[in-house]
């Protein structure tokens, strides 16, 4: 058997295979061997049918399909090690020649792609400040002010901020449509979570009151069929609530934290959270950045297999998200206007890029030696107060694998300048 391989574009190897007469011969002999169980003819049991019966009868094609398969996944397999192959998806298989003379056929498979790594040491990134300022301190006390506003109803107009109850009915050229009906529906006005403008139009209205709103569905509107249409609701309003801020006092914050007594201890415990809250973000901003530079400088020609694999992924997680609000994903393809085919659009880039950025931290862990070893996951697990012998192995692998990811970074930070 004589064998070449070619390298095609995006991470694709076209192996060549030529079957000599007389290994072809051999090989013929060698499927009949095997699979003779499964052979019939009249005067024999089955199984017990001699080779050269067969092939008088019915001449040498007759073994040819068993023969074929046999000697592709020998072949393909002894290839496959020595030239160091990782495969990452089934061959195509294409016989070309095939008769009692042998065989030529080629495989095409999709392998891990070879590249050679961009610059990743003796650069220079920027982390983001994580100071805290006095403005954003004093932002989250007024969040959680309002996280425990009190509600109150309102005999005056509605102002932006305040919340109205209200009844509507929406209808596009005077026809009702679906989903645009609602009752005893409370509306915060501000909070942009109608139409542009339809919350605006609600603005000075009072209980009791029955209004006329008219607005436009953007043209990205995710109901197809409403999209740019000029729509009319008919709101009647039920109630007007405003909000009573509660003062902020050292019993508000006690009520928060019973192991806080004053403002000021609470203002600097804000300020500590806020400060840890930067730090996380600005080290994520950090990691990217790197990553980001890294991928930017490094050219892999990705088999369409991986990046298909990586859409596929994403979409079962998509599936899964959706499930714990108790939707099918069907279901919400039809609520988004979406359908599996332009999400595996959508999501193309992202894969390619998630792909790429797996790539490359896996060649410089190699490149560098970076290691998890088996005595750090236990370890780990320990300290997660979970017992390894019980763990599921999926988990494993991803505890694993964030493990590596935490050990490239760190290696990647010590190894290029930080500033800020």
């Amino acid at each position: 058997m004589e064998y070449s391989l070619q390298r095609l574009e995006k991470s694709r190897v076209e192996i060549s295979i030529s079957v000599g007469k007389e290994e072809w011969e051999e090989l013929i002999k060698v499927s009949f061997n095997k699979n003779k169980f499964k052979y019939s003819y009249p005067g024999f049991r089955k199984g017990k049918v001699p080779f050269n019966i067969l092939l008088k009868q019915y001449g040498p094609e007759y073994f040819f399909e068993d023969a074929i398969d046999e000697c592709l996944n020998k072949e393909y397999g002894e290839i496959l090690d020595k030239e160091k192959l990782d495969v990452l998806a089934r061959p195509d298989v294409d016989i070309k020649e095939v008769s009692v003379d042998g065989l030529k056929a080629t495989i095409t498979v999709a392998v891990a792609p070879q590249f050679t790594l961009g610059q990743y040491k003796g650069l220079t990134f920027k982390k983001d400040s994580t100071e805290v300022t006095d403005e954003e301190v004093e932002e989250a006390v007024k969040s959680e002010q309002e996280k425990r506003a009190r509600m109150v109803t309102k005999e005056g107009a509605a102002e932006m901020g305040d919340t109205v109850t209200i009844d509507y009915v929406g209808s596009v050229d005077g026809v009702e449509f679906e989903g645009g009906k609602a009752t005893d529906h409370p509306l915060e006005l501000g909070s942009h979570s109608f139409i542009p403008g339809y919350e605006e139009q609600l603005v000075g209205v009072k209980a009791g009151e029955e209004k006329k709103v008219v607005v436009t569905f953007p043209e990205e509107y995710h109901a197809k069929e409403l999209a740019g249409k000029e729509a009319v609701f008919a709101v009647t309003v039920k109630e007007v609530q405003s909000k009573e801020l509660p003062e902020i006092d050292d019993e508000f914050v006690k009520d928060i934290d019973d192991e806080l007594n004053t403002i000021a201890e609470w203002k600097e415990k804000l300020k500590k959270d806020l400060a840890s809250r930067k730090e996380s973000q600005a080290d994520t901003k950090l990691e990217n950045d790197i990553l980001e530079a890294i991928i930017a400088s490094t050219e892999i020609d990705l088999p369409d297999a991986l990046i298909e694999e990586e859409i596929d992924y994403r979409i079962h997680q998509l599936e899964q998200n959706v499930m714990q609000y108790g939707i099918k994903l069907d279901d919400y393809l039809k609520m988004t206007g979406s359908s599996i085919e332009k999400i595996r659009t959508d999501e193309r880039d992202a894969a390619i890029h998630n792909v790429k950025g797996r790539l490359i931290i896996e060649a410089i862990c190699k490149e560098e030696k970076i290691t998890v070893a088996a005595e750090e996951i236990k370890a780990k697990l320990e300290e997660k107060g979970m017992d390894e012998k019980k763990a599921n192995a999926e988990y494993i692998n991803y505890l694993a694998n964030t493990m590596m990811v935490d050990k490239f970074f760190a290696f990647i930070k010590e190894n290029n300048t930080i500033e800020g």
